[in-house]
C-alpha cells in the first residue's frame, strides 16, 4: 500500500499548518514520481527567473550567480544519476528548491521570489511541449521522406484502387503512399502552429493575480526564448489549450498511422499478398511456424486508442474546473508525456517499418489490377467521350458487368462482336482505352492518379520538405 513516512518531516508549506500529512496523503498527493521528467526545464527556468530578479534588483547579482551555479550543479547531479529525489519531496519543484538550499545555503530560499508553483509548473510544461513538438516535427519529415522515396520507385506500380473495401479503380502506388505524405504535412504544419500557442510565457503570473515585485515578464521571456508573455494572469496559469491542442494533433496523427498500419496489416495477409515482410519487423508464432506477424503495425493501431484517450482524459479534466488553479491539472502531465512518449514511438516504428521491414510484391500487383472491373468506369466514359449520355453508359456498362460475371469473364476478355451488340460506338480501340496502364495515365486531372500528375505531385512533395 502506502510507503510509511516520517510524520514530523519538514512540510512544503507554511507554518499555518502545525501537523503534518498523512503518509497515505503524502503518497496520493506527490507527483515527483513522473513531473521529475520536467527537471531539466525546471531549472532552466529558475535560472532565468533568478536572472531576471537580479536584473531588475530584487536580488543581487552576486546572489543570482550563486543560485545559478547552484542550478546548474543541480543538473550535473541529475544528469550523473546522483539527484534522485523521493516521495516525500511531492514535486519536481520542491525537490530543486530544497537540494538548492542544501548548496547555497539561505540565498536558496531567495529563488522563489515573485514565482508560485502555479506559473513555475505552467512555464515547465511549456518549455517541456514546445522542444517535444519540435522533435515529433522532424519525425514526421523523415517519415514523409521515407514515403516520398517509395512513390519516387512506384510512379508506374499499379495497386487496386479501393471504396468501402471494394474494389474501385486502379491507381498508381505512388499516389496511394502520396495520400498519407499529405496527410504528414498537415501534421507537421498542424504542430507548427500548436508551437506557436504553446510558446507564451506564463512566468510572473503568481498564483493567480500577478506579483508585488517590479519584475520583469518579458526578461524571462526572452531569456527562455518564448515568443509572448500571458497578457492575464488568471489565465497564464489556468490555460491548457495548449496541451489540449497538442493531444489533438497527436491523436490525428495516430490516425492517420493507424490507417496506413490497417493497410499493411491487409496488404500482408496471404488473401491481399501486396506486400511482404522483411524479417527485421516481424515476429512468428509460438505454435505456428509459417507465419509472420505485422506486430508493428499492430501495435500502432492498438496504441492509437491510448492517446485518444488521453485526449479525451484531459478535456473532461478542464470541463469544470473554476479559475484558476486547481490541483486537478496535476494531472495534465501523464497524459502529455505519455502522448508524447506514444507518439514519438509509433513514428519511428512505422517509418523503420517502411524503410525496412516491408517489400512490394509488383508482380501480384500487376496480377490484381488485371483481374477485376475495375476499370468498369473507363467503358462508360469512352462512351461518353463518344457522345453517348453518361448515365445511359453507366447503365449499359453495369448490365454487360453482369452478363460478363454470369459468363465467367472480364471486360478484356469480351469480343469485339460482344462489345458491339452493347453498343455500336465501341470500335477496337476499346482494349487499349481498359488497359490498367491506360486507365491510370488517362486520369491526368490536377490532382489524380494519372503518371504525369504523379511526377508533379512528386516535385510539389520534395519542395515542401526543402521548405519545412
Amino acid at each position: 500500500m502506502f510507503t510509511r513516512l516520517d510524520r514530523d518531516t519538514k512540510k512544503t508549506w507554511s507554518d499555518r499548518f502545525e501537523g503534518s500529512l498523512h503518509p497515505a496523503i503524502v503518497q496520493f498527493n506527490a507527483s515527483i514520481t513522473f513531473d521529475i521528467e520536467l527537471i531539466e526545464y525546471d531549472l532552466t527556468g529558475s535560472i532565468a527567473h533568478a536572472k531576471m530578479l537580479a536584473k531588475t534588483g530584487i536580488i543581487s547579482d552576486a546572489e543570482a550567480e550563486e543560485l545559478v551555479k547552484g542550478l546548474e550543479t543541480i543538473r550535473q547531479e541529475y544528469r550523473d544519476g546522483n539527484f534522485t529525489p523521493g516521495i516525500d519531496q511531492e514535486d519536481v519543484h520542491f525537490a530543486v528548491e530544497r537540494r538548492l538550499t542544501e548548496l547555497v545555503g539561505d540565498v536558496g530560499k531567495k529563488l522563489h521570489t515573485a514565482r508560485s508553483r502555479n506559473d513555475q509548473v505552467g512555464t515547465d510544461i511549456r518549455l517541456y511541449l514546445r522542444e517535444q513538438i519540435q522533435q515529433i516535427r522532424q519525425q514526421i519529415k523523415e517519415f514523409q521522406q521515407v514515403l516520398l522515396t517509395h512513390a519516387q520507385e512506384n510512379v508506374e506500380t499499379l495497386i487496386p484502387g479501393y471504396t468501402h473495401l471494394q474494389r474501385a479503380q486502379p491507381i498508381s502506388l505512388a499516389h496511394h503512399l502520396l495520400a498519407y505524405f499529405q496527410m504528414a504535412q498537415r501534421d507537421w504544419e498542424r504542430l507548427g502552429e500548436i508551437y506557436n500557442r504553446t510558446n507564451v510565457s506564463p512566468l510572473g503570473c503568481g498564483a493567480l493575480a500577478g506579483t508585488t515585485f517590479p519584475i520583469d515578464r518579458h526578461y524571462s521571456a526572452e531569456l527562455l526564448g518564448f515568443g509572448d508573455v500571458y497578457g492575464n494572469s488568471l489565465d497564464g496559469v489556468s490555460d491548457r489549450d495548449f496541451a489540449i491542442e497538442f493531444l489533438n494533433a497527436a491523436s490525428l496523427i495516430m490516425v492517420h498511422l493507424s490507417r496506413l498500419s490497417e493497410e499493411m496489416i491487409l496488404w500482408a495477409s496471404q488473401e491481399f499478398g501486396f506486400i511482404s515482410l522483411t524479417d527485421s519487423c516481424a515476429t512468428g508464432s509460438s505454435i505456428m511456424p509459417q507465419k509472420k506477424n505485422p506486430d508493428v503495425p499492430e501495435l500502432v493501431r492498438g496504441k492509437a486508442g491510448r492517446v485518444f484517450g488521453h485526449l479525451q482524459g484531459l478535456l473532461v479534466l478542464m470541463k469544470g474546473l473554476p479559475l484558476a488553479y486547481n490541483k486537478d491539472l496535476q494531472e495534465d502531465k501523464e497524459a502529455i508525456f505519455d502522448g508524447v512518449k506514444t507518439v514519438k514511438g509509433c513514428l519511428e516504428a512505422m517509418t523503420v517499418l517502411l524503410g525496412e521491414g516491408i517489400k512490394f510484391r509488383k508482380e501480384r500487383l500487376s496480377e490484381a489490377v488485371a483481374e477485376d472491373f475495375s476499370n468498369a468506369t473507363d467503358v462508360a466514359d469512352y462512351l461518353a467521350a463518344k457522345g453517348v449520355p453518361f448515365r445511359e453508359a453507366y447503365n449499359l456498362v453495369g448490365k454487360v458487368v453482369k452478363t460478363s460475371l454470369a459468363a465467367g469473364k472480364l471486360l478484356k476478355d469480351l469480343t469485339m462482336e460482344e462489345w458491339l451488340e452493347l453498343h455500336p460506338k465501341f470500335e477496337a480501340d476499346i482494349y487499349d482505352a481498359i488497359a490498367p496502364k491506360q486507365v491510370v495515365t488517362a486520369r491526368n486531372s490536377y490532382g489524380g492518379t494519372g503518371f504525369e500528375q504523379i511526377k508533379q505531385a512528386i516535385e510539389r512533395a520534395k519542395k515542401q520538405l526543402e521548405l519545412s
